[in-house]
């Protein structure tokens, strides 16, 4: 029997890496530590560097900028088994085959160019059991940052090599503007013809203005229930895809039955009328199952849902259920296990927890797009100027300059801004201060502004590449109103000339229950979408100043 080859120090390094994680917890997210130099350096940059808004060309990303084809930016595939092979051995083989995975990626990629991307192969593992155990994958993505979420790779791998069909699902498309959303449903689909794609929100009906690049609006979210937009366009996608061949008849009727509920009671009770049955599955049990070749097995739809953290995926199987089942948080890696739900009984729902694939996303751009925890940031700073150099920060948090004389009349947008002026300022308008020397704590500060970013109240949008110079076009697209529909809003010049009348003051009012950019609750349960802030259901004109919170900051 030939012998084995031992494994080379680096191997070996990884190896014991990998075998940490799965004593504190084989699930928790891993990902590479920053030099302190590094982190000083920007520190430094934020201190000096004066922001300057950047052309709304700049925001249109292309997909081969994120994952480009040279730099083999793969995901780790499950290496082949069979039956006699024991336990142990098969998770020596997938230990082995990871690493030599990280090895080749790192040849590929000098230090420095790879985004902070998913190191845990317990998390993989459930990718793995996943998509073979489901017969069309649900590929989640935030509307907002969708070439971010959505790696190439990943789509060749289920439509070629497991010849399974997959819905992307364009989710929070309350977050974005109606014009658009479309574009990026167009660009999607041009790019990857073999998939289904539909658009989702868990909160329709909310306003915003199509005059401004930031949409504070998001945090308009009432508590009504799980009034989901989208599950219909699911259902439908899987319709085509199944061709008759499952019976889901059950699953329209039962959309159709938690709509009238929404729509009567205006809350749908939990009351238990309607069960669904919840499995948990662990690693074990899951180690020696076959990827079966046989499709809706026992006439049974089996739906895996899969995408980056943060993206929704909880919240979007909460509303295809139509009640809280899964509990949901801004938190990268929250969904930590993978378990199954029976819709109806021909349709079953499995969750996978939330990972991130290798691409060359900009650090700052996934500390926005809800990536990266926030909580784990050492430099927090040079984020916020990202963002603030991306939108109209000014008006929206109606900043004064530290450097602001009370003797002169103030106009912050004629004064310089660098990042760590916006966090200063923040936190003199939040009254964060520090616990020794009571000065202005400006970490609080820039976390607290990331968190805002992160929940959609200063939103930052991404294009699709040629989008500046064909607005016109998707504003009049024919398509539009079905954005707007699903959405929930009403028409938007309306809106718009509602906003423009109303400019300057507050014609509802608008209050939060809980503070939401609060640093205390970045773990909690349960806690991610469900904030409510009342409105003036006749205008639904919005006060962006109680939108952030600062009713008590008057």
């Amino acid at each position: 029997m030939p012998r084995r080859k031992p494994f080379s120090n680096k191997q070996k390094k990884k190896q014991l890496q990998v075998k940490r994680e799965k004593k504190r917890g084989g699930f928790r997210l891993h990902f590479e530590k920053e030099s302190k130099e590094e982190v000083e350096r920007r520190k430094k940059i934020a201190r000096e560097k004066i922001l300057k808004q950047v052309a709304e060309k700049e925001l249109e990303i292309d997909m081969n900028q994120i994952y480009p084809e040279e730099k083999g930016l793969n995901f780790p595939r499950r290496p082949s088994w069979h039956y006699n092979m024991q336990r142990e051995e098969l998770l020596r083989k997938e230990e082995k085959s990871f690493l030599e995975y990280l090895e080749a990626l790192q040849s590929k990629n000098p230090p420095g160019t790879l985004s902070h991307f998913e190191h845990n192969l317990e998390t993989w593992r459930q990718l793995w059991r996943v998509m073979e155990m489901s017969d069309v994958i649900l590929l989640i993505v935030d509307i907002r940052y969708p070439v971010l979420q959505f790696p190439p790779a990943l789509y060749h791998y289920i439509t070629g090599e497991l010849k399974k069909y997959i819905i992307l699902v364009l989710n929070k498309v309350d977050l974005c503007p109606s014009p658009l959303v479309l574009a990026w449903k167009h660009y999607l689909t041009k790019q990857f013809p073999h998939m289904h794609c539909v658009c989702f929100t868990s909160h329709p009906g909310q306003p915003y203005s199509t005059r401004e690049r930031v949409f504070p609006v998001s945090v308009m979210r009432k508590k009504v229930g799980w009034n989901a937009g989208g599950p219909i366009h699911i259902m439908r996608a899987c319709q085509e895809i199944t061709a008759g061949r499952v019976d889901l008849s059950s699953w329209e009727k039962k959309i159709q039955r938690d709509a009238v509920a929404v729509g009567t009671e205006g809350d749908q009770a939990d009351d238990g009328s309607e069960s669904v049955l919840m499995e948990h599955h662990s690693d074990v049990a899951m180690e020696m199952n076959s990827p079966t070749q046989e499709l809706y097995k026992d006439g049974v739809l089996t739906l895996g849902c899969i995408g980056f953290p943060n993206v929704g995926k909880s919240s979007v199987l909460n509303s295809l259920v139509g009640r809280k089942v899964v509990s949901v948080s801004r938190t990268p890696g929250h969904t930590k296990y993978f378990q199954t739900y029976y819709l109806t009984p021909t349709v079953k729902l499995c969750d996978c927890p939330g990972l991130v694939f290798p691409s060359q996303v900009d650090k700052q751009l996934q500390i926005l797009a809800g990536i990266y925890p926030v909580s784990q940031l050492q430099e927090p700073y040079s984020s916020v100027g990202y963002l603030c150099e991306r939108t109209n920060f000014l008006p929206v948090l109606k900043l004064t300059h530290p450097d602001h004389s009370p003797e002169t009349p103030h106009n912050p947008s004629t004064q310089d801004w660098t990042a760590w002026d916006v966090c200063e300022a923040w936190a003199e308008r939040r009254g964060y201060k520090t616990a020794k020397a009571a000065r202005n704590d400006a970490y609080r500060a820039a976390n607290s502004l990331l968190r805002l970013a992160i929940d959609g109240r200063m939103c930052l949008c991404l294009q699709p590449p040629g989008y500046s110079q064909s607005k016109d076009e998707w504003e009049s697209h024919p398509e539009l109103a079905e954005i707007i529909t699903l959405q929930g809003r009403k028409d938007e010049e309306d809106e718009c000339g509602e906003r423009e009348d109303d400019e300057g003051e507050s014609s509802s009012e608008l209050e939060e229950d809980n503070d939401r950019d609060a640093d205390d609750d970045e773990d909690a349960d349960g806690d991610d979408e469900d904030d409510t802030v009342k409105a003036d259901r006749k205008g639904l004109t919005l006060n962006m100043f109680s939108v952030l919170g600062e009713n008590e900051c008057a």
